[in-house]
């Protein structure tokens, strides 16, 4: 990592602290202010010297637990990305609030400061991170702080690092020389570089460089104190989780198809469980609204059960708002399924708007009216979180599909079935109906092999967004 990066690292926590400080005094300015004190009246007043003395001991707290959930990690992050670690952060540091407050029995008078400090520290450090991460990508974007590298590799794939890093210099790389292959005449050329102080790294993009000049050219980065960066080949880069046992003393290399395994997979199924009968009680208004709906227009049944694809091939009934009418209906409840079916595969053919396994028929004339109302606000969803209660799906995953659409996968697209389906996901936020199932498969692939809390939070949190803007909901 150069000065610069190194600088703005060091810099995000004493601007948390500041930040943390500016919540803490806004909490006890906001309880004290008229507006605060009309609503309820303060029954038990709070010496601010006492409360500062508290607010300092507190930020102290505060930020082991943004050091334990990593917010001071040296790798580079995405704003949703920091957002989510932040709020986990500040709900572990206020449960710990709660808990001294409890103990010292001064919860009845201090639940409005606690709450209000939960909610402003999440607001001032994660405004305090954003100005900061705007300030550095301005510098970056005017050439401040770059890594001056030289790549090595002319193929189409360095090429195109090589043209990434000119078009996006907030990556923080200035390429001084791209150069073909390694050898005595390349060597000389970064020397004379180094004497100039012109270069800080060098970028192996040639994966098919032969071994011992791959290791000739390590060594000689680590002769120049230069940094050395290198692309991984294609079947490194194709396995992400990997765990090494050494059976007898022999280094052997399992491949994990996922992340979630063993504790990954026990946290999952906690959040699906705890997460689910949450919005199974919050949403609940909307499962009578949409049965009330339904009911008016075509009668029973409300719940339309259709067989699905999930984990590892197994089936498994998923569970809607019925949004067709009941005379079109396919399903194990409906008599004339057969014959729908054959109406299903024609409208298919002349209505589809996907390309693939993967059907969806656009102006559908089997939906009512209700039906597309409920499907453009995605209310007919609802009814999956008794699949996820169950077991047989997730909050988060790939979407699950009907089994003739899954006997259309590629070998590499069935890749999706390794983890239980999901409400929403990587596509669900990306694009929904709009993508071709081929970019749907990549972005869930994606997920599962890259899989942690965090990107479920912030997949759940963009989630009501991607529903507001109806973008590929049909």
């Amino acid at each position: 990592m150069n000065r610069f990066n190194l600088t703005f690292t060091a810099i995000r926590l004493p601007l948390d602290a500041i930040a943390l400080a500016i919540a803490s005094a806004s909490a006890y300015l906001l309880r004290y202010s008229r507006f605060a004190t009309e609503v309820r009246p303060i029954l038990q007043d709070i010496p601010y010297q006492s409360y500062i003395q508290t607010s300092l001991t507190f930020i102290g707290v505060w930020i082991v637990m943004f050091i334990i959930a990593g917010l001071y990690s040296t790798r580079p992050r995405r704003a949703w990305n920091e957002l989510g670690r932040i709020i986990l952060a500040c709900t572990a540091g206020v449960m710990i609030l709660i808990a001294s407050v409890f103990f010292q029995r001064e919860l009845t008078q201090s639940r409005f400061i606690v709450i209000a400090i939960w909610a402003l520290s999440i607001f001032f450090v994660f405004f305090g991170r954003l100005m900061l991460r705007t300030i550095q990508h301005q510098l970056l974007r005017m050439g401040f702080g770059h890594n001056r590298i030289v790549i090595v590799g002319m193929d189409n794939t360095a090429l195109k690092l090589g043209g990434t890093f000119k078009k996006s210099p907030i990556f923080g790389f200035s390429v001084v020389k791209q150069l073909p292959k390694w050898d005595e005449a390349q060597k000389d050329i970064i020397k004379s570089l180094i004497r100039k102080n012109q270069v800080d790294g060098i970028i192996l993009a040639d994966p098919d460089m032969p071994k011992d000049r791959a290791l000739h050219l390590i060594a000689f980065a680590n002769k120049y104190h230069l940094h050395f960066w290198y692309l991984a080949d294609l079947f490194a880069a194709r396995f992400i989780n990997i765990e090494v046992t050494t059976p007898g003393g022999i280094p052997l290399i399992e491949v994990k198809p996922t992340p979630l395994d063993g504790w990954g997979r026990i946290a999952k199924r906690a959040e699906d469980i705890i997460f689910s009968i949450i919005l199974v009680a919050v949403t609940s208004p909307l499962w009578i609204l949409g049965a009330i709906l339904i009911l008016i227009e075509d009668g029973l049944p409300i719940i339309y059960k259709s067989e699905r694809v999930g984990e590892k091939g197994r089936l498994f009934l998923a569970y809607k708002l019925r949004s067709m009418y009941k005379k079109y209906s396919i399903g194990p409840q409906f008599g004339n399924a057969k014959k729908n079916l054959e109406l299903e595969k024609e409208l298919i053919k002349t209505k589809s708007i996907k390309q693939g396994p993967v059907y969806k028929i656009s102006d559908d004339p089997r939906v009512m009216k209700t039906g597309a109302f409920l499907r453009r606000w995605s209310i007919d969803e609802l009814p999956n979180f008794i699949s996820v209660i169950k077991g047989d799906m997730s909050l988060v995953g790939p979407r699950p599909h009907q089994p003739r659409e899954v006997e259309g996968y590629s070998d590499a697209q069935r890749r999706v079935l390794a983890v239980k389906p999901g409400i929403t996901g990587m596509a669900q936020i990306s694009g929904r109906s709009d993508l071709v199932f081929d970019e749907e498969a990549r972005l869930d692939t994606w997920y599962i092999e890259n899989w942690s809390p965090l990107l479920d939070l912030y997949i759940l949190l963009k989630t009501p967004f991607a529903v507001i803007q109806r973008k590929g909901a049909y």
